[in-house]
């Protein structure tokens, strides 16, 4: 995972406060925030941020499109397009 994109998270959130909130371990999400968000964790992350990051930031390989795994009618700010 991109620096930014694990500073943006743990900003927000301790990796104990993910793994509670999405019922899994903190060392869990210690993998993640060190290698990449498994497929099924990635769109519940994201809502966790509320969209703060986009399924394409933590997974173009599975979300190759900017817009790919947002909810209908979201739009990516133009800031996150780059990252």
């Amino acid at each position: 995972m991109k620096e930014e994109l694990r500073n943006k998270i743990t900003q927000r959130f301790s990796q104990a406060e993910i793994g509670r909130r999405l019922g899994c371990m903190q060392q869990s999400v210690s993998l993640w925030l060190s290698t990449k968000v498994p497929a099924a964790r990635v769109i519940q992350l994201c809502e966790l941020m509320e969209w703060s990051i986009t399924p394409h930031e933590l997974r173009p390989d599975i979300y190759p499109k900017t817009t790919d795994g947002l909810p209908l009618g979201m739009t990516v700010p133009e800031k996150q397009e780059g990252i």
